[in-house]
């Protein structure tokens, strides 16, 4: 579970548990339900990162929405995910974080394209040997919070965690037009142990 849970769970926790000391043990199923939830959101399981130097993996857990290419080749994989999605996010590469930007904005339902320009969110940029990419953790209409926990300079190992979304957002991941895409709209990728494409 994400450290991040737990400023979460222990307050409606422990008021479950005054509520049954009280004796008042209808009351305190609420506040158990909700807790339980909040275990379940913030879940943070073990993944098997694999092995290859030229593989991008997905830096999330969810349905891939868009995938557009601009004016330069560079191509963007956009990631819904639900409030049911495990929300802890992963280094797509292993490089260092040259770069971390937070941008205010709106909350526009995450699944909507303009959510990608106009959302709060964290932007990362990461450079690799031989690539760089950059990641878009945005919120979302629930989502109202998006957190990075390393700073700029950290270096990544492919797969590692780097930070999570609250509650239902999107994560965008853009790589260069050389990357070859093994995933198509539709399909469903887990952080850190689903290749999104090859470093060609």
């Amino acid at each position: 579970m994400a450290h991040d849970a737990y400023r979460f769970v222990i307050p409606v926790a422990v008021t479950g548990v005054v509520f049954i000391l009280l004796h008042l043990s209808y009351i305190s199923i609420p506040f158990f339900i909700v807790a339980g939830f909040v275990c379940f959101f913030f879940r943070n399981p073990e993944r098997q990162i694999p092995e290859g130097n030229n593989l991008v993996v997905s830096p999330a857990d969810g349905r891939i929405i868009n995938i557009t290419k601009n004016g330069d080749g560079e191509q963007t994989i956009s990631i819904f995910l639900s409030i049911f999605n495990v929300h802890v996010n992963r280094s797509p590469i292993s490089g260092k974080l040259e770069k971390l930007e937070y941008k205010r904005g709106k909350f526009k339902v995450a699944y909507d394209e303009e959510a990608s320009r106009v959302n709060e969110q964290n932007i990362l940029t990461i450079k690799g040997q031989d690539i760089q990419v950059v990641v878009r953790q945005v919120a979302g209409l629930i989502a109202r919070r998006v957190i990075c926990w390393k700073k700029t300079g950290h270096t990544f190992q492919r797969g590692e965690l780097f930070g999570l979304i609250r509650f239902g957002s999107r994560v965008d991941i853009v790589v260069p037009e050389r990357v070859r895409l093994l995933v198509k709209v539709g399909d469903h990728v887990r952080g850190g142990s689903s290749v999104l494409g090859e470093n060609a």
